[in-house]
């Protein structure tokens, strides 16, 4: 028996054929759903919530969000499409047309991924894509110490790995236990990865 090829979606077919409910994207041209556990979605929120506290408090322009899709390409071209756990885009970029839907195709200045079981996607195909798009900051948070020990060393400890782009590349620094978190995009962002970690665990209502 021959089976018929499945028909690769683009981009623009993905956001179409987007199912209702749940957290989806576009990997190698079919809908993958994206389920994560709680202790990840309290990561999650409480980073975006600090990011928003900062945004008030310094009025900058900026915007934090969840659910945003962002359009990249692998480096044959393919186009994916990518659900950061927490966005921040400039408000200028996002209100420039506030009609359409939640997908970008633009660089955005910050994308958050929380680690968990398919952690090497993170840290090889998403920070691949994240780069070529041109995404200004990339954070890879590893609050379970999930990853290898190439990346983690030895002993594995909880790590927020900081990638900036430099002229096209990304320069990484990491974060382990009360040393604050350095980011350009919140300078003053007063966020050690202790507490992200203990965030997984309680989550403020």
């Amino acid at each position: 028996m021959v089976q018929t090829p499945v028909k690769k979606l683009t981009f623009e077919e993905f956001l179409e054929q987007y199912p209702n409910g749940g957290i989806y994207e576009l990997l190698k041209g079919e809908i993958i759903p994206v389920e994560v556990t709680r202790a990840h979605k309290n990561v999650s929120r409480f980073l975006m919530l600090a990011f928003n506290d900062e945004i008030r408090r310094l009025g900058l322009e900026y915007i934090a969000d969840k659910d945003i899709i962002i359009k990249t390409f692998t480096d044959a071209g393919q186009e994916q499409g990518r659900n950061p756990d927490v966005s921040v885009v400039s408000a200028s970029q996002w209100n420039s047309n506030v009609l359409a839907y939640g997908a970008l195709i633009e660089a955005i200045q910050l994308a958050v991924e929380v680690t968990s079981t398919n952690w090497d996607d993170d840290y090889v195909d998403k920070l691949d894509e994240y780069q070529r798009l041109g995404i200004i900051e990339y954070w890879i948070v590893d609050y379970l110490a999930i990853a290898s020990r190439a990346y983690l060393g030895n002993p594995k400890l909880p790590t927020v790995f900081v990638y900036q782009l430099v002229e096209g590349q990304y320069q990484v620094q990491k974060f382990t236990g009360n040393v604050r978190i350095i980011s350009t995009t919140f300078p003053e962002l007063a966020l050690t990865v202790k507490e992200v970690v203990a965030a997984s665990q309680i989550q403020k209502l």
